[in-house]
């Protein structure tokens, strides 16, 4: 009866968790643009609603803007603000679009914990769609970030050449 006892208080002082505690401790952020999730659905392919919306990932090497390297400026799928520039973007070999910076106040940035380790997540800045993550093994002679993009939270919008 002892040991039934104390496996009751222990898993109650483990499963304690108030929401009153969350709601403090979880930010609210708003957006310039926001949408229901009916209209966003309505919008946007079940790919991009997928990565944007839902925050998932797109296989590696799946996008076409993985290899693009013409001149112009990635904008925001949903919301179409421009986000990374061109000539910022490298080939990093992991299978995703990967830019050394993003374009300053148009990228929210968070932390994602859902793989047991803390990660910088991407959003943008407009909309607050989920647009990947950055990590610190970019190339080391411009920033040393890598920001590792999924293709289908972007639209390429190419340069007029003049």
């Amino acid at each position: 009866m002892k040991k039934i006892l104390l496996i009751l208080v222990v898993s109650l002082f483990f499963n304690c968790n108030s929401s009153a505690q969350k709601n403090k401790s979880q930010k609210t952020v708003e957006y310039a643009v926001t949408k229901t999730d009916v209209e966003w659905r309505s919008i946007l392919t079940k790919e991009q609603y997928y990565i944007l919306r839902q925050a998932g990932t797109e296989r590696p090497f799946s996008s076409p803007l993985n290899k693009n390297y013409a001149e112009g400026v990635y904008h925001c799928a949903a919301c179409d603000t421009p986000l990374f520039k061109s000539e910022h973007k490298f080939d990093s070999g992991t299978g995703w679009p990967s830019f050394d910076r993003e374009i300053k106040g148009n990228v929210a940035f968070g932390t994602d914990n859902k793989l047991g380790y803390t990660r910088a997540e991407e959003h943008c800045g407009t909309c607050g769609g989920h647009l990947g993550h950055v990590f610190n093994d970019g190339p080391r002679k411009t920033t040393g970030k890598r920001h590792c993009i999924n293709g289908d939270a972007l639209k390429f919008i190419p340069s007029e050449k003049k």
